[in-house]
């Protein structure tokens, strides 16, 4: 896992417990699962909101396709 073994895997989380105190270590642990949790959120948002963009998309390209044969077999009676 990154290249670090278990002593210095204990070595950070010693240095973070010393830094955080062992109080404050599930409010951290509180907020980062938020932030993930509002982050897959707002990516499933953005997913449905992009498929709606590429549907509308496609119905313009649909319709600016059939206004060009019209156009084009106007052209083609004069």
């Amino acid at each position: 896992m990154f290249g670090l073994g278990v002593w210095e895997l204990l070595i950070v989380l010693a240095i973070v417990v010393v830094l955080f105190g062992a109080k404050r270590l599930p409010l951290i642990g509180e907020g980062l699962g938020g932030m993930i949790t509002n982050f897959k959120k707002a990516t499933k948002k953005n997913k449905g909101e992009q498929a709606k963009i590429d549907d509308n998309s496609a119905a313009v390209k649909e319709e600016a396709t059939v206004i060009n044969e019209n156009t084009a077999a106007e052209n083609e009676k004069s």
